[in-house]
Formats: C-alpha cells, structure tokens, sequence
C-alpha cells in the first residue's frame, strides 16, 4: 500500500494534480513527485484570460496557468491546460446568476467542484489512466467498513469540507487530499523547502471569475432583470425605500440599506429578512426577525454508510460557521427538512446546509427556504 491508501508501488501509480497555479495544489505535485508517484499536472482555464491578467488572487485563468506550467517544468512532469471555459460558463456562471434572479445566495465553489473538477476533470483524468485525481483542498479522506469517507481537514480554520459535500462515493473512491492534515503555514513552508516559485502567492479570493470583484456587474450583464428596480418594505409590508435590484441583497445583509434607523421610528438596526424575486421586493426587519429554526433542502447528497434516515446530526449554514445540533429526514424528491435545536440567523436560500457527524461530512443539500415557507416550499430539481 503506497502513501495515497492504493495497493500499488508509488512509481508504477499515476496520478493527475489539479494545478491551479497556487501554493497549495503546486505543494502537493510537489509532494507526490518527491514519493515517486508518477505525476500528470493538469490546469484548467476556466474564464477569461484576459480579464483575470495581472489579477493577483485570481485563479484557473490569466497568470496562474503561467504559474502552473511553470512549477510543472521546474517539476519535470506533463503538463496540460484544457479550455474548460464553456463548461465552466454553463455550470457555474450561468447558475450564479440565475441565483440572484431567484433572490438567492449562491456558493459557486460548490458548484465548481461538482462539475468542472470533479465531474469532468476526474473523467479526463481516467482516460489518462490515472489510479487518482489529488488536488490541494484542505479536506481528508478515509476508507471506512462502507468505503470511502469525507472528513474535515484537521486544520479547522482551513477546513474546506463545506464546499465539497456534493461529492459523491464513486468520485471519493478516486480522490486523494494530502494537505488534509497540514496547516497552511506548514504548506508554505513544504513549498519553500521543495523551492517552489509561487511558495509565498496570495490565496485566490472566493469568487475568482468575477475580475472587477464587484459581482452584480457581471450578474447584471447575463440577467438584467435582477437589476430591476423594486422597493425595500418592512415586515409589516410598509414601504422604507426603493432598491436598484434584488442582486445586491443576501439575506442577514444590514450595510448598504440606505435606509438609517427608520422601522417605525426604531431605532434598532435593520437587516435583510428575505427577498421576494417576484415582487422584487426586499424585506427588512430587526435581527430577532432572521432567526429560523426549519430548513428545507433540495438536491441533498448522502455520504453516509447506509441510506438517508431521519436523525440528528450537525449542520453548517455557511462556510464560516461552526455545525450546530439539529434533526433531519428525507423527503421524497431528493429534498430533506431540517429542524435546528436553536435559531439561527441569517439563513440565505440557496446556501448549502452540510451534514456533520463529528469530523465526518454526512453530505448535505441546497437551503431552498426557511421558516414557514420552508413547509410550502416545493422541491426545486437541478439542471
């Protein structure tokens, strides 16, 4: 058994390394060149290059394919860059912005890594013959009784676990993490160690394929009508103001109102409660008023040993957020509703609500609604 968990000499299993051009996907060719492996760097473009030249914290486009290449001749290893920029248009830029059509808040790293990377990249890599597909995600992965496991990185404040949770058992059986159990710090210093050019490069920031860093340009670009003009009313349905579109809300939002103190002469602050896509109406209220209780979920993938049944579990609302306590249970559709022990605020549609047993990811599904419309929420299929 060699270092990756795969019966076969380091030398005679080939591996493909997602190279996106950073620090970490680089350590880890690094790395597996310094065991032996036989390694296959491969680097996808996935928006335009032009835009993204010169950007630093960019990521897959302009200066970091030139990064990756780069660290792949200092590595000797083959090298290739696929034009993945119309699969990554359709399945991850065109959804983004349909999100904000629907007054949701979308995760585009999810939907990146279930399609483009570990859809599709994961399926070139088995027609080169690779035994795996190894990225520089900061998550670990481990074979259990009922196969293969997701587990958190060790590293909490690194852990990416909440972005891969639609990743199925098939793909985890070809997936290797080696920084899952490193700290960042400890990544640098294995990048200068092995002298690797981009050891000191920023991190890419979340969402790479917007160049200007202000999204609703590029959402107002491909769906107009999510700048459509709307009004900003208060739970009591009593307009406060008027909004330029419903792209520039997320619920839990309280900067950028233009409203001040003004719910009836409170002064409390106000924030975003929910969004209303076909009224394009915004409503807003005091902090008490984001608390829920009751998910509903859609699109839910189960990582479990045996089949989804209701039970209790920890959920994670948002990437940032530690799990906390709550019960689940499959609804038909694909879909599951979820009953938190506390409130939470600020639970945005169209975030992913992961499933955790301890370190374990459980899977988890999409938020489609919370509160009382979580109950009349119909479950909503996936292109």
């Amino acid at each position: 058994m060699n270092a990756l968990g795969i019966d076969k000499p380091a030398a005679a299993t080939r591996v493909v390394v997602a190279m996106s051009g950073g620090v970490d996907s680089s350590t880890v060719a690094a790395l597996l060149v310094e065991d032996g492996f036989e390694v296959i760097g491969i680097t996808l473009q996935l928006y335009d290059q032009g835009k993204a030249a010169g950007r630093r914290g960019a990521c897959c486009a302009g200066q970091d394919v030139h990064d990756a290449r780069r660290v792949a001749d200092s590595l000797r290893i083959p090298h290739y860059v696929l034009d993945y920029e119309r699969r990554f248009a359709d399945e991850v830029i065109a959804p983004f912005a349909e999100s904000y059509v629907r007054g949701e808040t979308p995760v585009p790293c999810v939907a990146c890594n279930q399609t483009v990377k570990f859809r599709d990249l994961l399926a070139t890599a088995r027609t080169l013959g690779a035994d795996a597909l190894a990225t520089g995600h900061y998550v670990r992965r481990a074979d259990g009784p009922g196969g293969p496991r997701l587990l958190a990185a060790l590293d909490r404040g690194r852990d990416q676990s909440y972005f891969l949770f639609a990743t199925t058992r098939g793909q985890l059986a070809h997936l290797r993490f080696p920084l899952g159990g490193l700290r960042k710090d400890e990544t640098r210093a294995l990048a200068r160690r092995l002298g690797l050019a981009v050891a000191e490069k920023p991190d890419s920031q979340d969402i790479c394929f917007v160049a200007s860093g202000r999204y609703a340009e590029l959402v107002k670009r491909l769906r107009p009508e999510a700048e459509a003009a709307g009004e900003i009313v208060g739970l009591d349905g009593a307009v406060l103001g008027r909004h330029t579109g419903i792209a520039h809300f997320t619920v839990g939002q309280r900067r950028g109102l233009g409203l001040g103190a003004r719910a009836g002469g409170a002064e409390a602050p106000l924030y975003v409660v929910r969004i209303e896509p076909a009224s394009r109406r915004v409503v807003v209220g005091p902090r008490s008023a984001l608390l829920e209780d009751r998910l509903r979920l859609r699109a839910v993938n189960w990582l479990g040993d045996g089949p989804f049944v209701e039970g209790r579990l920890a959920v994670k609302l948002r990437s940032t957020r530690p799990p906390v306590p709550a019960r689940a249970r499959p609804l038909p559709g694909g879909g599951a509703e979820v009953r938190l022990e506390a409130p939470e605020a600020g639970v945005a549609p169209g975030q992913a609500c992961v499933f955790y047993d301890g370190e374990r990811v459980l899977g988890g599904g999409w938020i489609a609604a919370a509160g009382a419309r979580a109950e009349n929420a119909a479950p909503r299929a996936v292109a």
